[in-house]
Order: C-alpha cells, then sequence, then structure tokens
C-alpha cells in the first residue's frame, strides 16, 4: 500500500509540473554543463557523439510517454545535450596558448580596453603577431597591461600598435581547486597575458569600417561624458552607459563593491531594463498625445519593437559582454512577447533567456554574472508570483512602490547573496539600506537622464543633462561611500566546498518552479549546503609562486613566508580564507622561523624548510636529512643526496596545499586536480618519487604519480 502511495504521489507531482516544463529545460541542460566541467579529462570526439545520440534517443522516448513518469527521460536527454554542447562549444573556439615565456614585439590590434587589477591600462589584441614565431603557433588574442612611462599614444579599438613586453600563459589556480583562470582565456580565445614597460607605439590609424565601429564609438562617448562630467562621477556615468570602466579608479570601486553595489556598474538586467522602459514608457504615452496615431496604430507594439532595437544598440555599444548580451537576451524574451500577445515577465520567459545563453556560451554557467543574474530574476519573478496569488493583508496604495523596491531589494540581495559570497568571499551586511538608497534615484533619474543625453547630445545639447545627472550620481557614490564606512560592513567569508554552490542552486530551484507543496522539499539541499559551507576547512599549509611563498594556517590567520611579491597570490589565499589581512600584516604573524634566504616551519608533522637567494642550491643540498620536505625556489643542485623540490618540480605539479587529515597528511597539487583539459597545460612527467618513500607513505602522496 505505501509503494501504491508513494507511486501516485510521484505521478501526480510529475502530473502538476507538465504545465511548467519549459522552466525546467534550461535546469536539465545547465547540469549536463556543469557535468562537463567537472570532468577531469576531455571527452573524446566519440563520447561527445555518444552523448548526443543518447540525447536523441531519451528525448524520443520522453516525447512519446505522453503521461507519468516517462516525461522524466527529458531529464536525462538534456543533460547529455549539455554535455555535448559544452564540449562542443569548448572544442569550436580553440586557439593557439604560448607555452613558454617570451619577451620581445609585440605587435597587434586593438579590440578592448580596461584596466587590471592595480589599475594599469590594459589591452586586448588580436591579429598578434610575436617575433620568430609561426602564425600557427601565435596565440589568436593576448592581452598586456601597460605600466612605466605611457601617454605618447592614445589607444583606440582598431588601432594597430607595437610594444616590446613580456608574455606568459594564461596563470593557473593559486591553489588546489580554486578558480582557474585558464578556462576563461580559453573561452576568450586568449592565449597569452602580460605587461610592457615601454611606451606604446602606432603602427596603423583604426581602420575606417564596420569592424569595431562600436568599440571607437564607445571610448568617443565615454571621453565625452567624462568632459562633460569630470572626476569619478563622470567615470560611474560612463560606466554604466558605455561600459567603459577604465576611468574608474581603485576607492571607488571597493568602495561600491562594500556597500553591494558594484552590480551597478555591470551593463546588465537591471541597466537594460531602466533604459529599455525608459524609451518604452516615453515612446507609449508620448504618442499616445496623438489621437490620430492613437486611434490607428497598436503603440504599445511599437513602443516594444523601438525599445527593443535600443536594447541591441546598447548592447552592442558596451562592447557585448556576457552580462550585457545575457540581458538583451531577457529584455529580447520580454518585449517579444508583448509583440506577440503574451505575458511580458514570467518564468517561462526567464526560461527562454536562460535556454539562449546557455545554448550560445555554456561556459556562462560557471560564471557569477550568469549565476547571479538568474538567481535574482527567477527569485523576484516567483516572489512576486506569489504575491499576486496573495489574498491576505495588503499595503495602501499610496506606500506599494516603496513596498514594492523594499521587496524587491530583499529578495534579489537574499537570492544573490550565496554566489557572490562564494565568489567574493565577502557578504556587504548593509547592501539592502544601499539599494534601497540607490536603486530608485538608479532608475528614476540617472537612465532616463541618459537616454536624454543620448538624444540631444548629437545635437550639441547633452550638456545641461549631464549636469542635472551629475547629482543623482554623487548620491549614489555618497551612499555607497557611507555604507561602506560603516563598522562592520563588510564580513568576510570562506571559500566553500564545491558541492556548496549547486547543492544551494538545486534547492532554490526547487523553491522557485516545483509546484504544489512538493517545493518545499527544496528546503533540503539547501539547508545541506549552508551546513557543509559553515563546516569548511581550509588547507595547513599553502605553497605558490614555484615555492616562492608559503601560507600557513595558525590561531592568528594565514601566516605568510614574505611580505612582498606573488601579491595575487596571497590577496587569493587571504580571501578564500575569510581573511581581510594584508599581505603585510600576515607575513608578520608567528609561525615560521624566517632567517636570511631560509624559512623554516612545521604541518601536520611534517617539517619543511625553504631555500632562497644566493647560495640557496648548496644550503639546500647540506641540509639532507634535516627536513621532510626542503623545497629550493631556484634550480636544484647537481646530484642531490635526497629530494628537493626546485622550481622545475614545482613549475610542473602547480601550487600545492597540504591538508591535515584523521589519516595523516595529505598533499594536493593543482596539477592533479585540475585534470587533463583543453585549457590545461600538455601533461608532464614527474620525477619517479614526489617524496622519500617513507614520507610519500606517511604524506598519502602516491610515488611514481604521474600529473598532468
Amino acid at each position: 500500500m505505501t509503494r501504491v502511495r508513494a507511486a501516485g504521489w510521484l505521478r501526480a507531482g510529475i502530473e502538476a509540473q507538465r504545465g511548467m516544463l519549459l522552466p525546467w529545460v534550461p535546469v536539465w541542460l545547465g547540469a549536463g554543463i556543469g557535468w562537463y566541467f567537472h570532468l577531469m579529462s576531455e571527452p573524446s570526439a566519440a563520447e561527445l557523439i555518444l552523448a548526443a545520440g543518447a540525447a536523441c534517443l531519451l528525448a524520443l522516448g520522453g516525447a512519446h510517454g505522453r503521461r507519468g513518469p516517462g516525461i522524466l527521460l527529458l531529464a536525462p536527454a538534456l543533460a547529455c545535450a549539455g554535455l555535448a554542447l559544452a564540449g562542443a562549444r569548448a572544442h569550436g573556439v580553440a586557439a593557439p596558448v604560448l607555452g613558454f615565456r617570451y619577451y620581445g614585439p609585440i605587435e597587434g590590434r586593438v579590440i578592448a580596453i580596461d584596466r587590471s587589477a592595480s589599475q594599469a591600462l590594459r589591452l586586448t589584441l588580436d591579429r598578434v603577431v610575436l617575433a620568430r614565431m609561426a602564425p600557427g603557433r601565435t596565440p589568436e588574442r593576448v592581452r598586456v597591461s601597460l605600466h612605466g612611462p605611457q601617454g605618447y599614444v592614445t589607444p583606440v579599438p582598431g588601432m594597430l600598435v607595437i610594444v616590446t613586453g613580456h608574455l606568459s600563459p594564461p596563470e593557473g589556480p593559486v591553489a588546489p581547486r580554486a578558480y582557474d583562470f585558464r578556462r576563461q582565456a580559453w573561452f576568450d580565445r586568449l592565449g597569452a597575458v602580460g605587461y610592457t614597460r615601454t611606451p606604446l607605439l602606432m603602427l596603423a590609424p583604426p581602420e575606417p569600417g564596420p569592424d569595431l565601429w562600436f568599440g571607437r564609438l564607445r571610448m568617443r562617448l565615454s571621453a565625452q561624458i567624462r568632459a562633460g562630467l569630470p572626476g569619478q562621477a563622470g567615470a560611474f556615468a560612463a560606466a554604466i552607459m558605455t561600459g567603459d570602466r577604465s576611468a574608474l579608479n581603485r576607492q571607488t570601486s571597493e568602495t561600491l563593491r562594500g556597500a553591494n553595489l558594484s552590480h551597478l556598474l555591470a551593463i546588465s538586467g537591471l541597466h537594460m531594463v531602466l533604459l529599455c522602459g525608459t524609451v518604452f514608457a516615453a515612446l507609449r504615452f508620448g504618442l499616445a498625445l496623438i489621437p490620430a496615431l492613437a486611434l490607428r496604430w497598436p503603440l504599445r507594439k511599437l513602443a516594444a519593437a523601438v525599445a527593443l532595437a535600443a536594447g541591441l544598440f546598447y548592447d552592442l555599444l558596451s562592447g557585448r559582454a556576457i552580462p550585457a548580451e545575457r540581458a538583451w537576451v531577457m529584455v529580447a524574451v520580454m518585449f517579444g512577447a508583448v509583440l506577440v500577445d503574451r505575458r511580458a515577465i514570467s518564468l517561462r520567459s526567464v526560461a527562454l533567456a536562460a535556454l539562449v545563453v546557455l545554448v550560445t556560451r555554456p561556459e556562462s554557467l560557471t560564471e557569477p554574472g550568469f549565476q547571479m543574474s538568474f538567481a535574482a530574476t527567477v527569485a523576484l519573478v516567483a516572489a512576486f508570483a506569489g504575491l499576486r496569488a496573495w489574498r491576505g493583508w495588503r499595503p495602501p496604495r499610496w506606500s506599494r512602490p516603496a513596498v514594492t523596491v523594499l521587496i524587491a531589494s530583499a529578495v534579489a540581495g537574499l537570492a544573490t547573496a550565496p554566489f557572490a559570497a562564494a565568489h567574493f568571499n565577502r557578504i556587504a551586511d548593509y547592501g539592502l539600506l544601499a539599494n534601497l538608497l540607490s536603486v530608485p534615484p538608479m532608475g528614476a533619474a540617472v537612465m532616463p537622464l541618459a537616454v536624454l543625453w543620448a538624444v540631444l547630445a548629437p545635437l550639441g545639447l547633452g550638456g545641461p543633462v549631464l549636469w542635472l545627472m551629475g547629482w543623482p550620481v554623487r548620491w549614489i557614490l555618497g551612499v555607497a561611500a557611507w555604507v561602506a564606512g560603516l563598522e562592520g560592513a563588510v564580513t568576510p567569508v570562506p571559500a566553500p566546498p564545491g558541492a556548496v554552490l549547486p547543492l544551494i542552486a538545486a534547492g532554490g530551484l526547487i523553491l522557485a518552479l516545483w509546484q504544489g507543496r512538493g517545493r518545499l522539499a527544496g528546503l533540503a539541499p539547501l539547508a545541506l549546503g549552508l551546513l557543509l559551507w559553515t563546516q569548511v576547512e581550509r588547507p595547513a599549509l599553502l605553497v605558490a609562486g614555484e615555492g616562492a611563498l608559503l601560507g600557513l594556517m595558525t590561531e592568528e590567520g594565514r601566516a605568510l613566508s614574505k611580505a612582498r611579491g606573488q601579491g595575487f597570490a596571497a590577496k587569493s589565499w587571504l580571501e578564500d580564507d575569510g581573511d581581510r589581512a594584508t599581505q603585510d600584516a600576515a607575513a608578520r604573524r608567528p609561525g615560521m622561523r624566517r632567517l636570511d634566504g631560509e624559512v623554516a616551519l612545521q604541518v601536520a608533522g611534517l617539517r619543511l624548510r625553504q631555500f632562497s637567494g644566493r647560495g640557496g642550491a648548496e644550503r639546500a643540498a647540506a641540509a639532507c636529512g634535516s627536513a621532510d620536505i626542503l623545497m629550493l625556489t631556484g634550480p636544484a643542485p647537481e646530484r642531490p643526496a635526497c629530494l628537493i623540490w626546485d622550481r622545475a618540480l614545482m613549475r610542473a605539479t602547480g601550487p600545492l596545499a597540504i591538508w591535515v587529515t584523521p589519516d595523516g597528511p595529505r598533499i594536493e597539487t593543482v596539477a592533479g586536480t585540475a585534470g587533463r583539459r583543453l585549457w590545461t597545460p600538455p601533461a608532464n612527467r614527474l620525477p619517479r618519487l614526489l617524496m622519500p618513500a617513507g614520507m610519500a607513505a606517511r604524506a598519502r602522496v602516491p610515488t611514481g604519480e604521474r600529473m598532468p
């Protein structure tokens, strides 16, 4: 009897979802895409074809299952399709990757301009030419940061430039299982990154024609906005209107991030909806004032078509970044529904937008922009759909706009908080307050004035509009500075285990999409994910920079071996620990014995000594037997009496992590955890033993291991 009831409950639950099948399609497709990125080895072409074939067969079976569990076949069918789709995309964007460190002339065409983490101007080049390198081995795109004396040439998109600089392959993770920039670079066809300290030279001006026309227009409009609205207010206005953030300084960026207002900078759903909504409302109500048009033309559809075109122009002007493109797809679905007399905002329209993004750019599933954008959108649509069906108390009509903003900010903030905390290792405790004070002027003043400026600027009348826009923009920046300066404004959060975000996403999707009481089952994976996050443990020791930087976990936090150098790795380690200390402060923590050119420490019963500087090889050779691990930042001496982890070995393994477990210390390497993927370096054969045999047994490191 129990089995019969369970089967009946399952059948009823499945039948209840039949009308909401479309919103589940991108979920199952995304599960297959996530499956692809989780694999440790790259699927072969035959395996991808097999996955695509399985998807077709399962889809046919699900289509014939008109009732009951037959529809469940669509889930594995879409998962297999997602796996095949992501694999095809990864192979389709394949481009050469630099395999060594290069110094010499770098020639190319400017296609993008932004700023690095150190606020240096950074150029992305295509049509790359490198000295003594065959075209077939030359990266398709490179990115160069401009340091040293510059100013002789002002780069613009389309300009052919040359500079002498350093290039290297895209950097891998700073620790095992950490963020891997190489994957993003692979899908961006970015084959090398580097810097220069010599002046940039122009070989040829931008070519006439449509290629990169929007990029040049973006830079010209950005300069015009900053000229009419000086200071960081103009930089903020240029960022939200054109997508050019190159004039924003680090202090402004950090302030906005600390107040949870950095989403205002990214041209995403908020900007696209505000801009297109302003165009739609202005055109619809403006034309309604003309009786001849109002009586003869479908003004609602006409306004939707013009707003759709305005959104497309905004997307192209911003450089078609993934957040902007995703926002454009969502707006296109919304206004497309208006054109065909459907509900503009629903879970089906959000699902269709997600489906378009996942099919065209499967890699966006792993990016924080995609996760946060759709988490907020799904939560808002589901929450307001529930409020529409609410039959209880309702606030007075005069207060509903304020209540709507409050509910929207709270729901969106709650939905995006886990993803923001996981990716950026911080929670803005007063983010709701900052958004309540900033989003209304953003929608009521900044974006309408931006549309008005776009109309009047070609006539030479944009100056007064920028002056007016400066007031709400300065208000937003002032709110950000005030909120970020409050005591306890930011709470650091450690990086979660890999299973946490999928569990939270699964729980949230069940709560939002499932029909009936069964949606409460989503609380289980949600609670489990949060529980796992609270139990997170960080590695006892981290090693990066080919052995140049050590990070030992102590009672006071992670102690670093040096106060300067390897700054990105040090910053990333501390952030992933949920530690707001600077590298200099972390280097003053006790736990290591630091002498001239030597660092000694003990972790999980293992004694480690690191040698650097002149004479390091000789001192390391003489120290055989005095420690379990001897580490050398340079090349090892010839025929040492013991195993020494030198620069060559560390370059092959990548950064290391030592964990404390009940069975003893466990060592992980980036090479061992990243797997054999298209974006990882070719397999390297390591020395026969990573450690002496006795120590390898203690540390649970397989002997004779081959690391990819």
